[in-house]
C-alpha cells in the first residue's frame, strides 16, 4: 500500500506522467486512491486487458 501512496505522490508532484495499474491490483490501489485528499484530481482511463492509466489534473473533476 505504501508503494501506491508513493506513486500517487510522484504523480501529483509531476515526477512521473502517469501510473499504470493492472486489473489484479485495482481494488488495492483504489482503496488508497479514494482516501487521498486530492482524489478528484486523479483521472483513470481504462485500456485493454483491464489496465488503467491514471494521470493528475490541476483542476479537479466535478
Amino acid at each position: 500500500m505504501e508503494r501506491y501512496e508513493n506513486m500517487l505522490k510522484q504523480l501529483q508532484n509531476g515526477e512521473i506522467g502517469s501510473i499504470e495499474i493492472q486489473k489484479e491490483d485495482f481494488y488495492e490501489f483504489r482503496e488508497i486512491l479514494v482516501a487521498h485528499p486530492l482524489f478528484k484530481h486523479f483521472r483513470g482511463e481504462a485500456k485493454q486487458n483491464g489496465r488503467i492509466i491514471y494521470t493528475f489534473n490541476e483542476i479537479p473533476r466535478s
